[in-house]
């Protein structure tokens, strides 16, 4: 298929998704399974993974600015807007590109080659909405949280590991967080979070609803929509960054 054939696929699929629930009730517990699912399951690799990449910004940066002439609370500076403008929406965002796309893709992907998604069609009930709108719905609600979780874990984790280190002070480290803060940075991490987690559900959705074949291709499903939402990412990162920050 070209690429023109995807899009136009993929733009259907999504129209077919956000049709009107037939009933409510049946998606809303959906919804509940796919937040607790995809959302909170999330927390504990987010929390790791944030603690550690802030201790890391946090030491180089302190390694990187050694001179005398620059004033140590820009440690705290640079750490608090590297977390705040990148880690905690596109990095995070492309770790859970592996984690909640993989689940997507081959959730879906396996109950296409098993007919269990033609077994809905042939109950009448709108398969995509019912198997990818939860997903879309629930994790664009909680990507927002996990963001913030992963600010919080970033900053605190640059600070434990700075103060261990020896490389700066808590007065100096606070100071540097609060010094020339911008809110807006944090608005603008919450809006990319949300888009990101619009493109890892519904690219992986895709890619996992139109698997043909047998457990070969949920597996090759899984990896392509893994990659092409990680691709996406880092597209539209670039854009929403010239729009939201020019």
């Amino acid at each position: 298929m070209t690429l023109l054939e995807h899009i136009g696929r993929y733009a259907l699929l999504v129209r077919r998704a956000f049709a009107r629930p037939e009933k409510h009730k049946m998606y809303y517990k959906q919804l509940i399974r796919e937040m607790e699912a995809l959302g909170f399951n999330s927390v504990g690799i987010v929390a790791i993974i944030s603690f550690f990449m802030g201790a890391v910004i946090t030491i180089q940066t302190a390694y990187n600015t050694e001179s005398p002439l620059l004033p140590t609370y820009l440690i705290g500076l640079a750490a608090r807007d590297s977390i705040l403008l990148e880690f905690s929406s596109t990095i995070v965002a492309l770790i859970l590109a592996g984690k909640v796309g993989s689940r997507i893709a081959s959730e879906i992907g396996t109950m296409r080659v098993t007919e269990q998604i033609d077994a809905l069609e042939i109950m009448g009930v709108n398969s995509a909405g019912y198997l990818i709108l939860p997903k879309i719905v629930a994790f664009m609600v909680l990507a927002p949280f996990l963001s913030i979780l992963s600010m919080v874990i970033g900053i605190l984790g640059g600070w434990i590991a700075g103060v261990s280190a020896g490389v700066i002070t808590t007065n100096e480290y606070v100071y540097g967080i609060q010094f020339a803060f911008i809110p807006y940075y944090i608005t603008y991490s919450l809006i990319k979070s949300v888009i990101f987690a619009f493109l890892i559900a519904t690219i992986s959705s895709y890619h996992g609803y139109f698997t043909s074949g047998g457990a070969l291709e949920v597996g090759r499903s899984s990896t392509l929509a893994v990659v092409h939402s990680s691709v996406f990412i880092l597209l539209f990162n670039l854009v929403l960054t010239q729009l939201l920050l020019s």
